[in-house]
């Protein structure tokens, strides 16, 4: 090795060592929080669940102006009328399907004439059939990696190049745990997650050098909306189901605090400490003795 290699090699070394040093007193310090007030919040699958909670958080911290993204027009117009009635802030619906790439660039037209250019984008939108893959419908298979995959390509193409413009942004993507630790019977589900981080992972490493852009993915284990209704945890004094409240709460945080990836509850980056030195044996038994391999038996789903 010449010396100019070994120079290089040495700073890098010291920049890992700072870098982590770093992040681990930012754990202890508390962080600068940005304001949101002036923000233009659009959330995608607006209507309900984490979507409705998320809206009425980016209100309460002052967004300018919130608008909701769904498929259901009477969820949107009354979580709208909700955040407008207790917040005061302006809030606007649109019908729109993501998984329709005409219809997202359509609407995103009508978004910047009639409300004004989107400042903070919340890929919220997602489905599940909670099926094994032989019992699947291969429409229904199409349609959850459509919506929860594609759909934010088709978004975050059609907000994200007026933030780069302005230098003045925010992506978050609401994902999954389970884009890590899979488990049966929500195979398609899965599938959309894992490829969702694999999009925002990509995308976040490509606007390091975008000043005032920035990105946000959260992954929070199993939460108590009617999505996932009927599905069963072993242990739930020990892993109970997230409130949609706090998903909402932390994710609103972790964007003025611009932190890039969060798992919810904090004990979930234990499950991606073990995943990466543990034989796949030992993480199966963990899984069967948690009850993984059966919880989604008793899935209802959305009615």
């Amino acid at each position: 090795m010449d010396l100019n290699n070994f120079g290089n090699a040495v700073l890098f070394t010291f920049h890992i060592i700072f870098c982590t040093l770093k992040a681990c007193l930012g754990l202890l310090l508390p962080s600068r929080r940005k304001d949101l007030r002036g923000e233009v919040v659009l959330i995608t699958g607006g209507g309900r669940g984490i979507g409705r909670h998320l809206g009425k958080e980016f209100a309460k911290h002052g967004a300018k102006k919130l608008i909701l993204w769904g498929r259901t027009e009477r969820c949107l117009m009354e979580t709208c009328e909700e955040i407008s009635l207790t917040t005061g802030a302006e809030c606007h619906y649109f019908l729109c399907d993501v998984a329709n790439r005409e219809e997202v660039y359509k609407q995103a037209k009508v978004v910047r004439e009639k409300v004004g250019d989107v400042t903070i984008l919340v890929n919220n939108a997602a489905v599940v059939h909670g099926k094994s893959l032989m019992a699947s419908d291969d429409d229904a298979l199409m349609k959850t990696q459509h919506i929860n995959t594609l759909g934010q390509f088709w978004t975050t193409k059609a907000f994200l190049p007026r933030m780069l413009e302005l230098c003045h942004g925010h992506v978050v993507c609401i994902n999954s745990i389970l884009s890590l630790s899979s488990i049966p019977g929500a195979i398609d589900y899965c599938t959309s997650k894992a490829s969702s981080l694999a999009f925002m992972e990509s995308l976040t490493l490509g606007l390091l050098d975008c000043p005032g852009v920035g990105c946000t993915t959260v992954l929070p284990f199993h939460t108590n909306t009617d999505m996932f209704q009927g599905m069963r945890v072993r242990f739930p004094q020990l892993f109970p189901p997230l409130n949609p409240e706090l998903v909402a709460q932390r994710t609103v945080d972790a964007v003025r605090t611009n932190t890039p990836f969060i798992y919810l509850p904090w004990t979930m980056h234990a499950l991606v400490i073990l995943k990466s030195f543990l034989p796949q044996a030992a993480l199966e038994e963990i899984q069967r003795f948690s009850g993984c391999y059966t919880c989604m038996d008793t899935f209802k789903g959305r009615t």
